[in-house]
């Protein structure tokens, strides 16, 4: 009914009948004319001053066509950029979205439109790269195509940050629920790298600066590296099994880390010579790391410990990632900060997978010792303490329900002399095949509770006395009759049960089980090997 009503509502507007449209009742306008100019960063004698010689980007034969020609720079560590054509020039910072043309957010462009036939060349210029191998990357080309390339590149990097926070929400709903501090490390790991990730592709600064980097930017980048390459090792060792594989290289990493970490409070009192030697040296490490994670991993999965895979999975695209850095490959330049997202979001997905997949064995194993411990170890039923747990339920599922509950207690009867006359092995083998007996002869098997010794509970929700006890009548003549399948010559075995049903007086199960374990008793002084009804007893009181 509540679903029909929301439909009604829904539909209530589509069964009016039509008007005319208004301005401010069927058209929302938002936001209000401006004055103020498309923000462009002037370079000023000083930016100019910080940039290397300007490279020129020269007019195909012929000289230019007249067409648009859109230019965009991408893959700064850090720093100015400047674009130049005639009369118009303009710079840019990838730390500050506000200081560059709207119409590229991956990069810092400009659309020149040279005269038909002007051979005047395009000059950009930037300032020194911090790394030798990180190049600048110059895309010339149709306004159109160069601004889709650069929005497919924004939304490669928008979207790896995106993953990486909804890795961590979920990680830090996970710590909420399990109060595993695994977790709640997990979520510090994201937070790092998804700090990194921003300051690395510029969305630091999207749609306003969000750090307070500025020039400080390539500092920034390679102490939080140092921190990111620190925390990576660390849980790659983990995913690798160089926990349990190599006990004392603990010390090792840890030391590692500890290093990491001087470096990167270092940085800000670094020349920038000294910066750049840092941050290769930095890659350099990382490669070396990523070699030796392989390693550990691979000799876990070969002794056996196959969840070792995880850090197989995890390390294979940074370890490719830095090799092709080594090499010198084309793509890699062309696209660097886009892989290197890309492959720290799959690290960052494959340790969320090893967490969860740690936790779900922890949670087994927690299951199967919770099962040991309700379970009797010879028949596999549950034990005392489990099935006075499920009769507890039971009783409160009646009483609410207004349904009978029935119980019936057996004791198999001479069970001593068994033993005596067969040994504890033969008298095993009776408490196993009486267990399978009731077992078949119930709903569930959690319904046949071994309280002890030779005694067993049997629980019969939703019966009343009348239905339960020719129903106990025929589990009492089958366990006569499966006991012989045992091959023991003379071996008889019968069984003595006590049958009760919950009364409308009962507070508790105490009660009920008094009147079936009395019930019991009576059969046995009765002759044994039959079922009493505790009704019996009272309608004789």
């Amino acid at each position: 009914m509540r679903w029909l009503f929301v439909l009604l509502v829904l539909w209530l507007p589509a069964l009016s009948p039509a008007q005319t449209p208004q301005v401010g009742r069927d058209l929302l306008q938002v936001g209000a004319a401006t004055d103020q100019q498309a923000p462009v960063r002037a370079c000023t004698p000083e930016i100019m001053a910080r940039l290397q010689e300007p490279v020129e980007i020269d007019a195909p034969a012929g000289g230019w066509s007249g067409a648009p020609q859109a230019v965009d720079v991408f893959n700064i560590y850090g720093g100015e950029v400047m674009i130049s054509h005639g009369d118009r020039e303009v710079c840019g910072h990838m730390q500050d979205a506000r200081t560059r043309d709207s119409r590229f957010r991956a990069g810092i462009g400009m659309v020149v439109v040279p005269r038909k036939g002007d051979t005047d060349p395009i000059l950009v210029a930037w300032e020194t790269p911090l790394k030798s191998r990180w190049i600048p990357t110059v895309r010339l080309g149709a306004p159109s195509p160069v601004q889709q390339i650069d929005t497919a590149r924004l939304l490669v990097r928008t979207a790896c940050l995106a993953v990486a926070l909804a890795l961590a929400l979920s990680a830090l709903m996970g710590f909420f629920t399990t109060r595993s501090r695994n977790f709640l490390m997990y979520v510090l790991v994201c937070a790092l790298l998804v700090t990194w990730q921003a300051i690395l592709s510029g969305l630091s600064g999207y749609p306003e600066p969000w750090l307070p980097l500025g020039r400080a930017a390539p500092v920034w980048m390679v102490a939080v590296s140092a921190l990111s390459y620190a925390v990576m090792g660390w849980v790659l060792w983990r995913m690798s099994g160089g926990r349990r594989l190599l006990p004392a290289s603990r010390r090792w990493v840890l030391g590692m880390m500890l290093a990491l970490l001087v470096v990167a409070l270092a940085t800000p009192l670094m020349s920038w010579q000294v910066l750049g030697w840092t941050a290769a040296a930095l890659d350099d490490l990382f490669t070396v790391i990523c070699l030796v994670i392989l390693l550990l991993a691979a000799v876990s999965v070969r002794a056996g410990r196959y969840t070792a895979v995880d850090g197989i999975v995890a390390v294979v695209p940074l370890l490719l990632m830095n090799l092709a850095d080594l090499l010198g490959s084309r793509l890699l330049v062309e696209y660097r900060v886009e892989v290197i997202q890309v492959a720290v979001t799959w690290f960052l997905m494959m340790s969320a997978y090893s967490l969860n997949r740690g936790l779900g064995q922890l949670r087994q194993q927690r299951d199967e010792m919770r099962q040991l411990a309700d379970t009797d170890t010879l028949t596999g039923l549950p034990n005392r303490r489990a099935g006075l747990r499920q009769l507890e339920r039971y009783l409160r599922d009646a009483k609410a329900s207004q349904q009978p509950l029935s119980i019936g207690f057996l004791d198999i009867d001479l069970f001593k002399q068994i033993n005596d006359r067969y040994g504890h092995d033969v008298g095993d083998e009776v408490l196993v095949s009486v267990a399978r007996t009731l077992e078949a002869g119930v709903r569930s098997r959690n319904d046949v509770i071994r309280m002890g010794g030779e005694e067993f509970l049997i629980l019969l929700p939703g019966n009343s006395a009348d239905h339960a006890l020719p129903r106990l009548e025929q589990l009492r003549e089958r366990v006569t009759q499966n006991s012989q399948a045992l091959q023991h010559a003379g071996l008889l075995v019968t069984a003595s049960i006590g049958l009760a049903e919950l009364e409308p007086d009962d507070q508790d199960m105490a009660a009920l089980l008094r009147r079936a374990d009395n019930a019991m008793y009576r059969a046995k002084r009765g002759g044994r090997n039959q079922v009493v009804d505790a009704r019996d007893e009272q309608q004789i009181a």
